[in-house]
Order: structure tokens, then sequence, then C-alpha cells
């Protein structure tokens, strides 16, 4: 529509240019304004080009990207599933940051401090489980002529003192002496020996109700009351 009313005026102009009723500067102006008419309706056109391109490979990439996708869900798509792969690592690290004992016992022995770097594999602390401590009751061989698992035994502590008696049970009786089993055994070749009572180490578990109430502690002193009366 511009460039035929710019058309148009140009030849209203030209043809009155011999009588003089027009000037030669309007006349230019009429063929400018024909010129930047078409130019612009050229570019209009081009710009409708470019669209109908960029339409056609919009809908390109629209069939490429339904093609990747047919057939997956939320749950399907491989993107989805590398973020939650990435989210179960993330949590297992997090979970890591924090050590968990195998066991509910007492820290002791720490090894480690604040800011340390540590190995895998390195022992950072003792963890003495209370609730399930034992005594070793070394026992004189000529003990134990009546002494059987199962029999039960009154203790008492000096942690504590006599007022707290504990009940327990024989547990188990060592394979061999605390001489036989020494880093150097003691020998005597010559045969001139003097006879020295052994002992040997008798097991005995306590009643965990005892060591709730009356917590003890790994290498404390105790004295063991077998009663042996019954079988």
């Amino acid at each position: 529509a511009a460039v035929a009313k710019a058309r148009a005026e140009l030849a209203r102009r030209e043809s009155i240019a011999g009588t003089g009723a027009v000037s030669a500067e309007e006349l230019t102006t009429a063929r400018t304004a024909l010129a930047s008419a078409i130019a612009a309706r050229d570019l209009a056109a081009a710009g409708i080009s470019s669209a109908e391109a960029t339409r056609g490979s919009a809908s390109g990439d629209l069939g490429a990207a339904e093609a990747v996708v047919r057939g997956t869900t939320i749950d399907t798509a491989p993107d989805v599933a590398a973020a939650q792969a990435r989210l179960e690592k993330a949590k297992l690290d997090l979970a890591r940051t924090v050590i968990r004992a195998p066991v509910d016992g007492v820290v002791t022995n720490k090894q480690v401090q604040v800011g340390q770097r540590i190995a895998a594999g390195a022992p950072i602390m003792v963890i003495v489980p209370v609730a399930t401590a034992y005594v070793d009751a070394n026992f004189k061989e000529s003990q134990f002529r009546r002494i059987r698992i199962g029999q039960p035994v009154e203790l008492t502590s000096d942690y504590y003192g006599g007022d707290v008696v504990y009940r327990g049970k024989v547990i188990g009786i060592a394979g061999g002496t605390g001489a036989a089993f020494a880093l150097i055994p003691a020998q005597n070749a010559t045969g001139n020996w003097v006879k020295v009572v052994q002992r040997l180490p008798v097991r005995i578990a306590i009643d965990p109700r005892d060591l709730k109430e009356h917590p003890l502690r790994v290498g404390l002193s105790m004295e063991a009351v077998i009663d042996t009366r019954g079988k």
C-alpha cells in the first residue's frame, strides 16, 4: 500500500512537471519516498522468508525432541536418573561425615585432634562397651576341681567397695595359663626348679542390670567368689 501510494504521488507530479507547477525538489522527494517504500516492502518480504525458515527449523527441532523423549517419563528420563544418582551419592557422602560406632560404650584412648586428616583404616580411638563388661578371674590351678561353666558368681569391686555386689556367671575357662602364652615362656632345662602354683583365667559375665546401676571401667580390680555347690 505504501509503494502504491508513493508511485501514484510520483506519477501525478511527473505529469505536471512540464508546466512548472512542481519544483524539482518536490519531484526528487517523491522519487525518494517511492524508493524508500519499495525498500521497506523488500525488507518485510525478507523478514517473512526468515520467519518461515525459523519455523521450519523449529519444527525439525520439535520432531527431534519428541523422538528423544518419546516413551519416557519423569522417572525414566536419563537426565533425571543421573541427577538422582548424584543426589544419592551426596546423601551417602553426607552420612559418612558421621562415624557411627558398632557398639554402645565409652570413648577412651582418643588418638586424633580436631582438624586432623585421617587415613582409611587408621585407629582413632577405643570404645569400651561398659554395658557388656566381663571379668577375667585368675584362680589357682588347685581350685579348678569343682569349677564348672554356668556356676553363679558374686563379685565386688574396689571401685564401689563391698557394699555393691555384682551377680555373674562363669562363661568360659582359658585353654592355658598366662605363663604358657607369655611372650617369653618360662623354661627350666636343669630340673632344679621350685614348683609355683599357676593361675588360669576364668571368664565371668556380669549381669547387665547390675552394670547399668553401677557402671564399671576396664582394668579395675574385682574379687570373685564362685558358688561351686551346684552341678
